[in-house]
Formats: C-alpha cells, sequence, structure tokens
C-alpha cells in the first residue's frame, strides 16, 4: 500500500466508495468501511453496524455521514479504548487528526451539514426521511453527487492516516490501530502539552498523572 502513489490510491478508494455506495446506500457506511479495508483497521465490525442511522444523524440533514464515518476510522487509529481510558494525554492528541479532518472538509465540500451540502449539490433541500422526497433525491443523481462527497472525505482522512504512518518492519506484529503515530505538524490544533492540567485538575476533578 505505502509503495503506491497517492493519486492510485484516490483512485483505489474512489472505486470502493461508488461500489459500496451503490450497494449500501448509506454515506456513513460507505466511507467507514473504504478506509476501513484499505488501512486494514481492526474492530470495525461493530462500528460499522453502528453506523446505519448515522446519514444526516438519522437523516436529520445535520452531520454529514462522511464526516462521521471518517471520524470513526480515525478514531480507531488515534482514539484510547476501554485499557486507557485514564490515557487524558492520548485523548488530547486525538483531536488534532480529527479537527484537521473537518476543516478540510469543510474547505473542499462547503460544510460539514448534509442538508447543506444536498442544497449546494442539487440545487434544493430534500427530507430524506421522507419516501417521495427521498425517492426524488436518488431520482436526481444522489449516487453520483453524494459519492463526490464521500470521496473528497476517504481522500482527505487517508491522507491524514499516511501522514501518520510510522517506518515499520513488515514483520511487525502490533495491531495497526496501536502503532499509528501523531501526524507530524497536527499538534498545532491540540492543546500543548503545558495544558494537561486541565485535564487533570480542574475539567475532570482528578490529581495530576506522575510519569
Amino acid at each position: 500500500m505505502l509503495e503506491q502513489s497517492m493519486e492510485q490510491i484516490h483512485e483505489q478508494l474512489g472505486q470502493k466508495v461508488m461500489k459500496t455506495l451503490s450497494r449500501c446506500g448509506n454515506c456513513a457506511q460507505t466511507s467507514f468501511l473504504t478506509l476501513q479495508e484499505q488501512f486494514e483497521l481492526d474492530d470495525g465490525g461493530a462500528i460499522l453496524k453502528a453506523l446505519t442511522a448515522m446519514p444526516g444523524v438519522a437523516l436529520r440533514g445535520e452531520t454529514c455521514g462522511a464526516v462521521i464515518g471518517p471520524l470513526m476510522a480515525l478514531g480507531l487509529i488515534y482514539g484510547r479504548d476501554k485499557d486507557s481510558l485514564d490515557d487524558f494525554r492520548r485523548y488530547q492528541r486525538s483531536l488534532p487528526s480529527a479537527r484537521r479532518y473537518c476543516r478540510e472538509f469543510e474547505e473542499q465540500v462547503g460544510s460539514t451539514k448534509c442538508a447543506e451540502i444536498i442544497e449546494e449539490k442539487f440545487g434544493r433541500r430534500y427530507d430524506l426521511s421522507d419516501p417521495g422526497e427521498s425517492m426524488e433525491w436518488l431520482n436526481a443523481g444522489a449516487v453520483e453527487k453524494c459519492g463526490e462527497v464521500i470521496c473528497k472525505g476517504v481522500w482527505i482522512a487517508s491522507e491524514i492516516m499516511f501522514a501518520g504512518l510510522p517506518a515499520l518492519s513488515q514483520e511487525h506484529s502490533t495491531k495497526r490501530s496501536q502503532v499509528y503515530m501523531p501526524p507530524v505538524g497536527l499538534e498545532e490544533d491540540c492543546y500543548p502539552k503545558e495544558y494537561d492540567h486541565l485535564f487533570h485538575n480542574s475539567l475532570w476533578g482528578r490529581p495530576p498523572m506522575i510519569k
């Protein structure tokens, strides 16, 4: 995967997006599954299922599924799990990649909100919870137009993920989700280390961690 050019990877991702979207019609599941398969992310089955109702947040026109899905994928890489819930530094270090994703998505697509994206792409808003309007949306080119949005999302996320890939040997046995490093330059969006006390004292009511 690392030997391919970014253009080749974008092409592969785009093909996966359109194939999956044509099958499921779900931007959140499509974007997440595309990234999960491309980067061989662990523990994604339950998340994929949980994303079923996430397009527009239950079709309410709120956060686009092409934002939610990639954020879940980034969380598998940079986030913390049940055994590290008290690792507040890791919590801090998970924020820059997510914030960068949202910022770049908004810059390229125009919004992170489903209703606003649809209005921009289709010239009007649709109530996707209404069967009649949902059918009009599909007939107006939903797969192609929303597919373009999803492609942009997974391309942005893939570049962030590649920025965090360390130089690992092929024999490395650690889980993929545990060996990614924070992308260089992303920490400018994150709380600097001197703000650790906010997480360990006033905000959470915890004593400072001693390392």
